[in-house]
This record gives structure tokens, C-alpha cells and sequence, in this order.
């Protein structure tokens, strides 16, 4: 990983694996979507009581290690993991987005399909414009999975 993960982060993704649940399944615990609930393991979402009390009650998480780690003064240092060049304001902001939520979708995707990447050549990417009073934007990237050969 580029940035290192706060402390606090690195001991929930620790009791994460002590459980054995996957995002999707804490995500469903805790009525969080499963990109926002890894978010939050990744340090680049604040849990809020409800969602701490949750994870201890639903999925079993040590309730002293989340109040000490994020407790009501903690706030995520958002889009630390890595460094953008960009500097049109469009493509800041998709940067920006891969840098907040690049390693929780990383780590979704590894869940799901295995150590592997997903294509960026092997892909097609879509943007439409939502039906909604506000303006909003969808983009979807589907892109073919390519695990890791061993030998």
C-alpha cells in the first residue's frame, strides 16, 4: 500500500479477519453498502457510534479497541494512500475517488473473485447522466477479471 493505514485501521481489518466475515456480510450487519463499510476499514470513512455499536453487537468486534480507536475525535485522513498529478478538476476528482475508495473496491474485488486485477484493457466503461431532480453521474467500468497464475 502506498500510505500506510492508521493504527485504528489496521486493528479493524484484524478483527475482520479474526471473524472471518467478508465486506458484503459485515455491510449487511451493519445496514452500511459494502463499499462504504470497507471505507471505513481503510480509514477513509468515520463509522459513526451507531455503525461501531453494530460491528460489536452483530459481528462480535472488541468494543474497547473500537471506542479507543474511533472514538468522537477521530476523523479519516481521506485520500492519503496515494498521490494525484492531476490538475483538471474533472480528473482531480476521479483521482480522488480511486484515492478514497481504490483500496476498499481492491479489497471487495478480492473477496469476491480471488487475488487477481481487474482488466483495464479487457473493459468497457459507461458514464450516463442519472434521472434525478439534480444532476448526477453514473459511470460504470466493466472489466474482465484476471487472477494471478502460480507456478
Amino acid at each position: 500500500m502506498e500510505g500506510s493505514l492508521p493504527v485504528a485501521c489496521a486493528k479493524l481489518l484484524q478483527m475482520k479477519n479474526n471473524t472471518g466475515l467478508s465486506f458484503s456480510e459485515i455491510a449487511g450487519k451493519i445496514g452500511r453498502s459494502e463499499v462504504y463499510t470497507a471505507a471505513i476499514f481503510y480509514g477513509q470513512a468515520k463509522p459513526t457510534e451507531a455503525d461501531l455499536n453494530n460491528l460489536v453487537h452483530y459481528a462480535g468486534f472488541d468494543s474497547l479497541i473500537l471506542k479507543q480507536h474511533f472514538g468522537s475525535d477521530y476523523y479519516p485522513q481521506r485520500g492519503n494512500l496515494a498521490e494525484s498529478s492531476a490538475s483538471d478538476p474533472m480528473l482531480y476528482r476521479l483521482h480522488e475517488l480511486l484515492n478514497v475508495y481504490g483500496y476498499p473496491i481492491k479489497a471487495i474485488i478480492n473477496e469476491k473473485f480471488g487475488d487477481g486485477i481487474m482488466s483495464a484493457i479487457d473493459c468497457t466503461v459507461d458514464v450516463k447522466k442519472a434521472d434525478s431532480k439534480e444532476d448526477r453521474v453514473i459511470i460504470t467500468i466493466d472489466g474482465k477479471f484476471l487472477p494471478y497464475k502460480t507456478w
